[in-house]
């Protein structure tokens, strides 16, 4: 019987390694898998490369694995922001390296490593130093610059909706990053805020088919960091 519900998050965070590359869903605040994240800092796997939308807010979710010290590098979007405190001291002290990544840009690269595609032409950032050293070509009169696509070791989402073969929905705007990252990793882990059973979603319901997904883990909507084991 496939049942991919995990009870506990050290369970969830299980065999990351030091160095691995983390994909993580969110845009901003919304849909971010703050439990995941605070169980990675307590797991403890270091030298990571994170990649997402911002650089995280406050002390707490991605701002506080930066904070303890376990990245080194950030792929993102908008590293500044309100509330982007540990990233400013980090930036200033030289711990932590960025690399910044027009939005729709970083969106396709991730598409493009979960489909297997290992690089694309875009005119986005030509021109300017995001797009210095790397490779041009002109079509049509327009210069493309070539980009990677990014895979990752782990990506960490969060669903609205998951069953026990891992098979998810997202609700509104929580869905934003998540399902493109949940395919692009070798190990995907998914913190949802229900359990339904197996057919209580339907077909056009399944945002995420569980062939992309690992380990689920139920962390009902206001919980506190540590989930509660299921009845």
């Amino acid at each position: 019987m496939i049942n991919k519900i995990v009870q506990k998050l050290a369970d969830a965070m299980a065999g990351i390694k030091d160095g691995s590359t983390v994909l993580l869903g969110g845009f901003g605040a919304v849909g971010q898998p703050n439990q995941l994240l605070d169980a990675l800092t307590e797991q403890g796997a270091k030298h990571l490369t994170v990649v997402a939308n911002n650089a995280g807010t406050g002390r707490k979710g991605l701002a506080g694995l930066m904070a303890a010290g376990r990245v080194d590098k950030i792929i993102c979007s908008f590293p500044r922001s309100a509330g982007s405190v540990v990233f400013e001291e980090l930036q200033a002290a030289g711990k932590l390296e960025l690399e910044l990544v027009a939005q729709g840009t970083l969106a396709e690269r991730i598409r493009a490593g979960g489909a297997g595609i290992p690089a694309f032409f875009t005119a986005t950032a030509y021109g300017t130093y995001i797009g210095e050293g790397k490779e041009v070509r002109e079509y049509d009169g327009r210069k493309y610059i070539l980009e990677r696509a990014i895979k990752a070791d782990v990506a960490l989402v969060e669903a609205w909706q998951a069953d026990r073969w891992g098979n998810l929905r997202y609700r509104t705007s929580g869905r934003n990053f998540n399902p493109v990252m949940a395919t692009a990793a070798d190990l995907t882990i998914v913190q949802t805020q229900h359990i339904v059973e197996l057919g209580e979603l339907g077909p056009d319901d399944i945002h995420t088919p569980s062939i992309y997904v690992d380990r689920v883990i139920h962390i009902p909507y206001g919980d506190p960091p540590m989930a509660q084991p299921m009845d």
